[in-house]
């Protein structure tokens, strides 16, 4: 399966990769909430240049995704008054409901780079190896 990245997706990237960091950083750093807004920012900008900003519309505003959507925004607003460990299980969750069907086409793409699919694949192949081995 080949995808094309054309320039916005690869800022897209970068910019969901920013805030995968940030965010992973504000949680070391006894959940600064800071830290984690600027990754709740990055992590959207990235989305919404990744998938489109119509679609990225289109996910947060569908009749199905309104649990979700609304569990994001109320996440968010938790950081923001200084409850980021429960802001943070909301957003979370919210990310699941929203882009858990997602998954299938990230998994493809990450088996596809190089050296990182090569580790993602070991524990797989390994485990498929010793079920097989056991029968």
């Amino acid at each position: 399966m080949v995808y094309e990245i054309n320039e916005q997706k690869k800022i897209g990237l970068g910019l969901l990769g920013f805030g995968v960091f940030f965010s992973f950083l504000g949680v070391i750093l006894f959940f600064d909430r800071g830290l984690l807004a600027l990754g709740n920012i990055f992590c959207l900008a990235g989305i919404g240049l990744l998938l489109g900003w119509n679609s990225t519309w289109k996910i947060f505003t569908d009749r199905a995704n309104y649990k979700g959507s609304v569990s994001f925004l109320v996440g968010l607003f938790l950081i923001f008054v200084r409850w980021p460990i429960v802001g943070l299980i909301l957003e979370l969750y919210a990310f699941i409901f929203l882009f858990g069907g997602f998954w299938p086409t990230v998994n493809g793409f990450l088996y596809q780079i190089p050296v990182l699919g090569w580790i993602i694949q070991y524990p797989v192949l390994l485990l498929d190896r010793m079920r097989r081995a056991s029968s």
